[in-house]
């Protein structure tokens, strides 16, 4: 009797408990009503999202369907729920620009989990808000002018060697290639040599310890996932706890590579220019440039690491990812790849056949195949922002309150036929100059938009163009039957990845 009624008393409790859990999501579930915003009916207990750990989908194919629902209810903006988290979605372009533009003094933040004392890495330009990103971002604007890309270019060019090697190598034993990883290879070289200061020959080391991290680090796991989720839900709980969201080992590795660089050059007053010079510049003196105001402070070791760190992150995987769907379909378009490999050896002609940053700066298809390349294939797919203040809403009596989170669908916006007739064609020609006029400016923002725009796009870009002209002015290359067609993206990759990677075949011109 007795273990009955013990038995009896556990059940009871977790009724009770089951029963004030159910009433209290339903109560979050009713935030959006309340506001009298239009929003997507929930589902307990994680919202309009599915489990973190047994996701089928990216992210952000997740949320170009919740963008695509509310399109076609002609809904302008709506409410959605992660986990118990009221989300502002944002689908009609003004409203887009409002948050990234207009009104940004009230979204400056990203809403990104960082962790200063224990996980200093994560404490970067990126995640960063408030005043502290404004302090960092006056600082580190002045890095990466046109100016500062001109004199990185010759370096960018150098890393070629090793990735021009690699290619003819597998195309004489007509081996297909798998170019993601050739051309992760090439930026980590890239990054490693602006970014590090090193030369690390990444194709001639199998076991390159950059490589192997740079891997692990955008690999998620189902763990990685769920500690994710718990960041970005519950922040100040999870700083509390001490949540690192770089494994340690990464973590020391690239901290070590950052005390050991900078105290060599120091040791020996080595310069050289790249982007580790530039914050070694700011570690020992920050200089009042005209325009850029901010709080005068040096960076810390810890801050140039983290830094470096992001650049690592940013650098070597977005432009690797961006040549790899470039070069996949232009392989699948072979009237667009001789058309864009005559533009390469046309203007390449009138520079002494010289690949320069003049030469790549005058290609104008190559702009449009890039551009086109983000247009399908965004490698962030969706923004966030964290309101900072209570917002109201032009021209509508809805208020977004302090510390919501904000979703900008890029994917969803980049596929919409309103915007691009035929979305899931490949059609550089959306991007001349006079159709681009015909569109509104936010419908077209790989980069973001706005005062938070990436800092890093005239590098990317530059590296994205120096790879794409070395190749195709000297391969042709196509399709291999080893890629699983139609494309499917990685699940659980912080980019948009194709799962099972692209296989081309490179043919010698």
């Amino acid at each position: 009797m007795l273990s009955d009624n013990v038995a009896q008393n556990i059940v009871g409790i977790f009724l009770v408990l089951n029963s004030i859990l159910f009433v209290y999501f339903k109560w979050k579930y009713q935030y959006w009503k309340r506001k009298n915003l239009p929003y997507l009916k929930p589902k307990i207990p994680y919202g309009n999202l599915t489990s973190p750990i047994q996701r089928e989908e990216h992210l952000g194919l997740a949320m170009q369907k919740i963008y695509n629902e509310m399109k076609k209810k002609n809904w302008k903006h709506g409410g959605v729920y992660f986990l118990v988290s009221p989300t502002y979605f944002v689908v009609d372009l003004d409203y887009v620009k409002n948050v990234l533009t207009k009104d940004f003094h009230h979204f400056v933040d990203r809403g990104m989990y960082y962790n200063e004392k224990d996980d200093p890495l994560s404490a970067h330009l990126f995640t960063f808000g408030g005043q502290k990103w404004r302090n960092l971002r006056m600082k580190l604007t002045p890095t990466f002018t046109s100016g500062k890309m001109k004199m990185m270019f010759q370096t960018v060019v150098d890393c070629l060697n090793g990735l021009l090697k690699k290619i003819r190598l597998d195309s004489e034993k007509k081996n297909p290639i798998d170019i993601k990883e050739v051309l992760g290879c090439f930026g980590t070289e890239i990054i490693g040599s602006c970014a590090f200061g090193l030369e690390l020959k990444i194709f001639d080391q199998e076991d390159s310890p950059f490589r192997e991290y740079g891997k692990r680090i955008f690999n998620t796991t189902k763990l990685r996932a769920l500690r994710r989720a718990l960041c970005t839900s519950f922040p100040e709980f999870a700083r509390a706890l001490g949540v690192k969201m770089v494994p340690r080992d990464i973590a020391n590795f690239f901290m070590k590579v950052v005390k050991d660089t900078v105290e060599y050059r120091e040791k020996n007053n080595y310069i050289r220019k790249d982007f580790m010079q530039l914050l070694i510049d700011l570690k020992n003196n920050v200089p009042e440039d005209a325009g850029y105001t901010h709080d005068g402070k040096t960076l810390t070791m810890e801050e140039i690491a983290a830094q470096c760190f992001v650049f690592f992150l940013a650098g070597y995987e977005t432009s690797s990812t961006t040549m790899t769907f470039a070069l996949y379909e232009l392989s699948k378009n072979q009237d667009l790849q001789q058309r864009l490999r005559d533009e390469i050896e046309s203007v390449l002609a009138k520079h002494d056949g010289k690949v320069t940053y003049q030469s790549i700066q005058d290609m104008k298809y190559m702009n449009q195949v890039i551009e086109e390349t983000l247009r399908k294939y965004p490698p962030l797919p969706f923004l966030t922002r964290k309101c900072i203040s209570d917002y109201n809403i032009p021209d509508e009596n809805i208020t977004i309150e302090k510390d919501t989170t904000v979703i900008i669908p890029i994917l969803g916006i980049h596929h919409d036929e309103e915007y691009y007739p035929d979305p899931e064609k490949f059609d550089p020609d959306r991007f001349t100059e006079e159709n681009k006029k015909l569109r509104h400016h936010y419908a077209y923002i790989p980069f973001g938009e706005g005062p938070r725009i990436c800092i890093g796009m005239r590098f990317g870009l530059m590296q994205t163009k120096v790879g794409l002209t070395a190749l195709l002015r000297k391969y042709n290359f196509t399709v291999n039957e080893k890629t699983k067609e139609p494309l499917a993206m990685q699940v659980h990759s912080f980019v948009l990845a194709a799962e099972g990677e692209v296989w081309l075949n490179a043919h010698k011109l």
